[in-house]
């Protein structure tokens, strides 16, 4: 299964809205055929591993990380092949939370004389495919905040320069985290003080670049975004979340950069983030990886947006009042109401330390806008 879920992961961020499973095809002690999810409208893991092993998968063992589906969807039934191949046992490290599956693969495929088993390493699992199941379940993406901050707390100093405050290996892992997510979002403060690319510069093709760019959110209630930044000449889509009040020069600006546009309703001239969340869903947008700036990431954790939370903490002191820090917004009035997160990881990045753990508690409601 160790080897199942490896697979698995290489299918992150490519292959959504479908989740990224791995399976492994094994006869007589032997690895005959294993394989990954496609992207979509292409094979799922199983029926990769099933058509890689060929007549050698009779009387074998299935090892997929996830549920076999028992629909139809622009693909068959994965059950079907895995029945028609025949395998003779399967095991399941979890079962899907889509409610057209959830047990019912698993039922299928006893019916028709399969042994199955489930659990076998289901916390990794299930960490796989959180963004999934989020977003099977509720509609919308996985939200993970990200950001480095100095050991005082601070993203920038007083004048807003803010490179580099993690290091090398830090920086290298955010390109896998954007490599392995739907979306990269940013509010616009972030576009007018750095300028970013917004890109995964990993799991390289020609030029540096990845073959598949996350989709880049940028969220500006007052279209101050310059059509000139960096991030409208990188490939992959550029989305503008606007608020209503931006003028239609302004849009037709944003749209000769290459920016697709999305106008939001706002409130006190913040847009809302909650609908914004709701659209990227419908757009089969599963996960969401925030990057900043304290304002953005404030009204997340305010509205109860926030599901995950991945930290840098490197070994500096910036110092100064004035100086920016992580998470703006209206925050909590008692540290009883923080936001905790459980479990909690700890990982080392030669110098720098990365905090990460999920959103357990915290207040939970509230304001979901941006300014």
């Amino acid at each position: 299964m160790a080897q199942a879920l490896s697979l698995a992961r290489l299918a992150l961020g490519q292959v959504s809205p479908n989740p990224a499973v791995g399976a492994l095809v094994v006869k007589d002690g032997e690895v005959v055929g294993q394989g990954y999810t496609q992207p979509p409208g292409s094979d799922h893991a199983e029926v990769v591993a099933l058509k890689q092993a060929g007549e050698r998968a009779r009387g074998g063992a299935l090892y997929v990380t996830l549920e076999p589906c028992c629909h139809y969807g622009r693909t068959p039934p994965c059950t079907q092949a895995i029945i028609a191949s025949g395998i003779t046992e399967v095991h399941l490290a979890t079962l899907d939370a889509n409610p057209l599956v959830l047990g019912r693969g698993k039922v299928e495929l006893e019916a028709a004389g399969i042994k199955v088993s489930v659990g076998e390493r289901e916390v990794e699992a299930k960490q796989v495919c959180e963004a999934y199941t989020k977003f099977i379940t509720s509609g919308i993406p996985f939200v993970t905040a990200k950001f480095a901050i100095s050991l005082d707390g601070k993203i920038a100093t007083r004048s807003g320069d803010s490179k580099w405050i993690s290091g090398e290996r830090s920086r290298e892992y955010v390109h896998g985290l954007r490599y392995t997510t739907d979306a990269v979002m940013v509010g616009v403060n972030t576009v007018l003080r750095d300028d970013p690319l917004l890109t995964a510069r990993c799991c390289c093709g020609k030029g540096g670049k990845a073959r598949k760019q996350p989709l880049r959110v940028i969220v500006d209630s007052a279209g101050r975004t310059p059509p000139g930044a960096r991030l409208f000449g990188e490939p992959g889509t550029t989305l503008l979340a606007l608020g209503s009040a931006v003028g239609p020069e302004r849009k037709a600006a944003f749209t000769e950069a290459g920016a697709e546009i999305l106008e939001l309703p706002q409130e006190e001239d913040r847009v809302d983030l909650k609908r914004l969340m709701k659209v990227l869903g419908e757009r089969g947008v599963t996960s969401v990886l925030v990057e900043g700036g304290g304002i953005l990431l404030g009204s997340l954790f305010d509205g109860g947006l926030i599901d995950k939370v991945v930290s840098f903490v490197a070994p500096i002191i910036i110092g100064g009042e004035e100086a920016k820090t992580a998470v703006g917004g209206r925050g909590v009035a008692k540290v009883a109401d923080s936001w905790r997160l459980e479990p909690v990881s700890v990982e080392r990045f030669n110098g720098d330390v990365m905090v990460s753990g999920y959103v357990a508690s915290g207040p939970g409601s509230g304001d979901s806008r941006e300014a």
